[in-house]
């Protein structure tokens, strides 16, 4: 069921989205609005839907996507260049297209890093950024911006045991993606520390390909550490799961890890793949030590990812831009 963890100041919105990041569509629909998913025969990118590998809840809808333009909605979340710059004039009525947007954007800027203009550029939009690195990063226009930081779910009953002698490292496509999220610092410290690479493609580089999204903590939980090779992108969510279960996390001293991980409490972080390898090998013989640094990751996952803020958050942001468009429209049959 979708989490409700305050009571809600106004009624469920209709909210049309592309399933573009299903773990994150997975979290964003834990709350009591109703969202709708235009789908396309073959299920091309972004047309998906309720793909399998997540238990989606009753509030979230697959509808055809020539059928989007007859339905009532309260608010477009775009979630890709694609969606804002094609999808919407394809599937979207006129009058859909002046409903409230946001626009999520999902990454940090990638031709350049402080100087990249967001294709958004308009006051009427709000852009919403998952980590503080990213709103920091882009050149975000006349634009307004917020930051809704992640929250993630973790089965009941799930812990930490940290049992296996090895780490874990969940990347999808790894080896296709190249350096920017790590392929060639993967294959460096695999060199000289046991690691297990799951996610789609992870087969390419002996990995143990997809694990389902549901039996991921469990799977997670034995390995005595996670370790995150990405150089630059936004904050994994594979990092905030891992953390929800107390795996202690090693990672690259970059990007919005910097603010996640406290070295010595929740895990290591540096610029130093030496200095990695080393902390890895601490942790493979000394497991009391990765148990003091699980409480810690533990405890900084539970502060920072709750799943209800992270609802709550979202909601706000909802009622923001449907009470903005609103008071927009009175304001126009007043004058």
């Amino acid at each position: 069921m979708p989490y409700a963890p305050y009571p809600m100041p106004h009624r469920p919105l209709r909210i049309l989205t592309w399933h573009i990041h299903g773990s994150y569509l997975y979290y964003l629909t834990q709350s009591h609005h109703e969202f709708y998913l235009p789908v396309k025969p073959g299920r091309p990118e972004g047309y998906g839907g309720r793909l399998s590998g997540f238990f989606w809840s009753d509030n979230v809808h697959d509808v055809p996507a020539d059928e989007v333009k007859n339905l009532d909605f309260d608010c477009i979340l775009f979630q890709s260049k694609q969606n804002y710059l094609e999808d919407q004039y394809e599937i979207l009525s006129k009058s859909q297209q002046q409903l409230p947007r946001i626009y999520l954007e999902h990454d940090p800027p990638r031709e350049h890093p402080t100087d990249t203009k967001h294709i958004v550029d308009d006051p009427n939009v709000l852009l919403v950024h998952v980590t503080h690195f990213n709103q920091l990063m882009w050149n975000n226009n006349r634009t307004p911006t917020r930051v809704i930081e992640h929250g993630v779910i973790v089965p009941e009953g799930i812990r930490y045991t940290g049992d296996l002698e090895m780490g874990l490292v969940v990347v999808n496509g790894l080896r296709s993606r190249g350096r920017r999220l790590g392929c060639d610092v993967f294959e460096r410290v695999c060199k000289e520390i046991p690691l297990d690479l799951v996610g789609y493609g992870s087969e390419e580089l002996g990995g143990l390909g997809e694990i389902p999204h549901h039996q991921l903590p469990a799977f997670a939980s034995h390995y005595r550490f996670f370790f995150n090779p990405i150089r630059y992108t936004s904050l994994g969510l594979a990092v905030c799961e891992a953390m929800s279960v107390g795996l202690p996390i090693i990672g690259l001293a970059t990007a919005e890890m910097v603010t996640v991980v406290e070295n010595g409490v929740s895990g290591y972080i540096s610029t130093n793949i030496e200095d990695l390898i080393f902390r890895m090998r601490q942790l493979l013989n000394n497991q009391t030590h990765a148990q003091k640094l699980s409480k810690g990751a533990l405890e900084k996952a539970h502060k920072r990812f709750n799943i209800e803020r992270f609802a709550y958050d979202w909601d706000k942001i909802f009622k923001f831009v449907t009470d903005m468009n609103q008071s927009l429209i009175s304001n126009f049959y007043n004058d």
